[in-house]
């Protein structure tokens, strides 16, 4: 099956571990600093792209960043069902319908939601070489408004409705029915709350030849009040990530290497604890002295494995491709971007969107 990779709008915070560009040929700020929003391990601990801005030893920085996105996910099986109910009109599902897919051969689900994320991290820079970083999120679960934004597109170039027509617009409809666990919610089970915080540490006393910089890192998500459906694992997640990074007078190209041990879950669907490697590629452009612009791409691997389920659109990696727009103002660094799946589609977000702000002191915004 085949579904159109739809666009989501990804913020990136700031960068830290690289020395600045002059600031008549503008600055550098390193890859987009967003996280991955696939529904399928979402509550996983997932290392973020480094950053490539530096601030002083003894001062600290602090990032926001607010995503939003779409998912409508869905099994072969589960896209024939709907698409044949088409004709029916739209309608809330039933349970019924929730039969009806129980008893489709094999394994089948359907992810039908929308959420924001919150995230806020403090930076502080102890030493020229160590930076520690808290990271605090909030999410909130909902039907959105986006449905009729995505449908409106497929309709324009002649893509498939892949069953949406068949369901109510904007609604919440979780539906697993794999050999590992059956879950069912119409509606959101919770209207969101706050995430496990994430601690981690940075290095960045590497020497390397030329333009090369290396930036080493740690990471850790304590779940600190437990098991909650859709907020927390309650189990504890770690990871260490390499920042590989080359500058030039107004460009730059960054390779993140990410492995992060996941203690699985055991809400919505079950997934075994295990090591998830992810890799992120990037490409930074100074398009003014305030303006730049990024490429990059990810791919990570799936947090599905054949013990929970033998689909293929679950089981596959997630690749996606994003673009984004960086704009300085004092010290101010404001992020916009848009990130689409590329592949295995329907264990990847549909569409979303982004915004973020981000401050750093004066002195780490100025010319050296």
């Amino acid at each position: 099956m085949k579904k159109l990779p739809a666009a989501t709008l990804m913020l990136a915070g700031l960068t830290f571990g690289m020395p600045m560009a002059q600031a008549e040929d503008g600055q550098l700020y390193g890859l987009l600093r967003s996280r991955d929003l696939t529904p399928f391990g979402f509550l996983r601990l997932d290392m973020r792209p480094a950053h490539a801005v530096s601030i002083e030893p003894g001062k600290w920085a602090l990032e926001t960043e607010l995503a939003y996105q779409n998912t409508w996910a869905l099994s072969p099986n589960v896209e024939d069902y709907l698409t044949s109910q088409e004709s029916r009109g739209r309608r809330d599902l039933t349970a019924a319908d929730v039969q009806a897919i129980r008893d489709l051969p094999g394994e089948n689900y359907l992810v039908d939601l929308e959420l924001a994320l919150l995230d806020v991290t403090f930076h502080y820079k102890f030493s020229n070489v160590f930076t520690g970083y808290i990271i605090a999120s909030g999410v909130s679960f909902q039907g959105g408004f986006l449905d009729s934004t995505i449908e409106g597109f497929h309709d324009t170039f002649g893509f498939s409705s892949f069953g949406r027509p068949a369901v109510s617009k904007n609604q919440v409809n979780l539906i697993y029915d794999l050999k590992s666990s059956q879950y069912t919610s119409l509606g959101t089970p919770t209207d969101g709350g706050l995430l496990d915080p994430t601690f981690g540490l940075r290095y960045t006393g590497w020497t390397l030849p030329g333009r090369w910089h290396l930036a080493t890192e740690v990471a850790v998500k304590v779940p600190v009040a437990g098991r909650r459906e859709l907020l927390s694992t309650g189990r504890t997640d770690y990871g260490m990530q390499m920042s590989l990074q080359r500058k030039g007078d107004h460009h730059a190209f960054y390779v993140d290497a990410a492995a992060v041990y996941y203690d699985g879950s055991t809400q919505v669907a079950r997934q075994d604890p295990q090591w998830i490697p992810t890799l992120i590629v990037g490409y930074e452009l100074m398009l003014t002295e305030r303006t730049n612009v990024n490429l990059q791409g990810y791919l990570s691997q799936s947090v599905y494995s054949h013990e929970e389920t033998d689909l293929e659109e679950l089981l596959g990696q997630k690749y996606q491709y994003s673009i984004g727009i960086r704009h300085r103002r004092n010290n101010f660094l404001f992020t916009f971007g848009i990130t689409e799946n590329l592949q295995n589609v329907n264990n990847t977000p549909d569409i979303g969107f982004q915004l973020g702000l981000a401050w750093v002191p004066l002195s780490s915004m100025s010319p050296r």
